[in-house]
Formats: C-alpha cells, structure tokens, sequence
C-alpha cells in the first residue's frame, strides 16, 4: 500500500551543474505535473505566493514528456510576459492536451526575493513515468 508521502502531491529539486532539476510526484498525472510547476516557482522564490490573478494555459504535445516541458516553457512564458509568479495551479490533462489554470501575483522584488531567473525547460533528464506503486513522476531539468 502506497504511503501518506507516496499519495501527497510533492515536488523536489536536484542538482544539475549550473541549472535546476525539478521533479514532481503525485497520485496522477495532473497532480505531478502542478508539482513540477511548484517545483519550478520554488528555483525562482521560495517566498509565499498570493492567489491574486487567474491565467489561463493551454498545450499539446504528442506525448507526456514533451506535454511537461510545453507546460513548464508556457508557464515560464507567463512568468517572464506578465511579470509574475505563480503560487496555485489546476491542471486538466487528456489526449495529450493540458488545460490549466495558474494563480499568482505580480513579482515584488522586496517580498519573493527572486533567486533565479528561469530561461526554459529543458528536455535533459526528461521523464515522466508511473512507478509500479501508481505514482506518477514528472521531471526535468531548467535552465537558469
């Protein structure tokens, strides 16, 4: 039986030279991609973000890994575009299509104290599985 950990959406970096690994897990695929996209807003700030402004993303990729890094680029588009960053997702995933809704609020140098800038996602180490507990994995590494 899965644990309380394996069953909780979470996210984690890892090291990768001068960029960012991220990785997300959760129950489903949805679920561990919001994790990759809150392991993406924690390389930039690991301050709290406010739910203040809704944004709407949607991509296609013919297949789940190449779906993650157009999701991650789309909301790096989004960051880098409206000057924000983004605290909350929703995500909706099938055929290879992902809808989804972040929430955040305009980048305030003082309070998120930005760490890093993200550039893109990348396709190096790109992998999203289901391991054989039914948690999905998604990661890759970003360029920073």
């Amino acid at each position: 039986m899965p644990t309380a950990q394996q069953q909780k959406p979470h996210w984690r970096h890892f090291p990768h030279g001068a960029d960012v690994g991220i990785v997300g897990y959760g129950p489903s695929l949805a679920e561990a991609f919001c994790a990759a996209a809150h392991a993406l807003t924690a390389a930039v700030t690991d301050r709290p973000v406010r739910p203040v402004h809704r944004v709407e993303v949607e991509c296609t990729a013919p297949d789940r890994e190449l779906l993650l890094v157009e999701w991650l680029n789309a909301l790096v588009y989004e960051m880098a575009e409206r000057r924000m960053v983004f605290g909350r997702f929703d995500v909706r995933i099938a055929d290879n299509r992902l809808r989804a809704v972040a929430w955040g609020e305009p980048v305030d140098r003082q309070r998120h104290q930005p760490a890093a800038e993200v550039k893109g996602a990348t396709y190096t180490e790109l992998r999203v599985a289901r391991d054989t507990d039914g948690r999905w994995s998604a990661a890759c590494v970003v360029d920073v």
